[in-house]
């Protein structure tokens, strides 16, 4: 969440749900599913990050029972007054707080076997730029919270900052790859079969599992 699809009138979801209850009773059961779905991630403020990740505690709680959420906030994709108090970089931050203790506080005693994963497609250049931002690289950071997490650690190998030791001159080095620490979840905290995560990351049979990030 949230989705790029638009919403469906609600003259065409009855429609559907007739349809699907006179000529198809697996459709006709499924269409009721998500239906109840839809209806359990609705809520106050859901086009917000806090209320997507409200929605996400009810799916996940005992009264949804999903074990896996995704939710996206954007908005990162910025080059510009990144460090002002009110810049698009600390409200967006103040947004990814308010959201993670949302969820915690929604999963209550659930969130003591919850691992929740913070993780970007790209990262940024180390140097400022002329406008006080920073703009597209390649090194950046991930972040594990949840009680099942063995947490307090900052897991690197760092690199320094040092410009020998850039990433083409003006980016972080990356030294670890994300897929090693997603295979790390999947295996210890979801119990994905090591021989098996090759068909979450095709491209990445040979790589190296990242251990001990949860609680066993």
């Amino acid at each position: 969440s949230p989705s790029l699809l638009p919403v469906p009138a609600p003259d065409t979801v009855e429609r559907l749900a007739a349809l699907y209850g006179q000529t198809d009773p697996a459709m006709a059961a499924s269409f009721a599913s998500a239906l109840r779905g839809n209806a359990m991630a609705q809520g106050p403020g859901n086009g917000q990050f806090a209320g997507l990740m409200a929605a996400a505690a009810r799916f996940l709680g005992p009264s949804g029972r999903a074990r896996i959420a995704m939710c996206e906030l954007g908005g990162w994709d910025t080059h510009v007054n990144q460090m002002a108090p009110l810049g698009p970089l600390s409200t967006n931050l103040a947004a990814l707080d308010r959201g993670i203790a949302v969820l915690k506080t929604g999963l209550g005693e659930a969130w003591a076997h919850t691992v929740v994963m913070v993780v970007s497609e790209f990262g940024r250049t180390v140097a400022q730029n002329g406008t006080q931002g920073s703009d597209h690289g390649v090194g950046g950071a991930a972040f594990l919270a949840g009680g099942a997490v063995r947490g307090g650690r900052v897991i690197a190998d760092w690199p320094g900052l040092s410009a020998g030791r850039l990433y083409q001159g003006r980016d972080l080095q990356p030294t670890t790859d994300l897929r090693a620490v997603v295979s790390g979840i999947l295996r210890d905290h979801l119990g994905i079969p090591a021989d098996k995560l090759g068909r979450v990351f095709p491209s990445a049979s040979a790589m190296p599992i990242m251990d001990g990030l949860v609680r066993v």
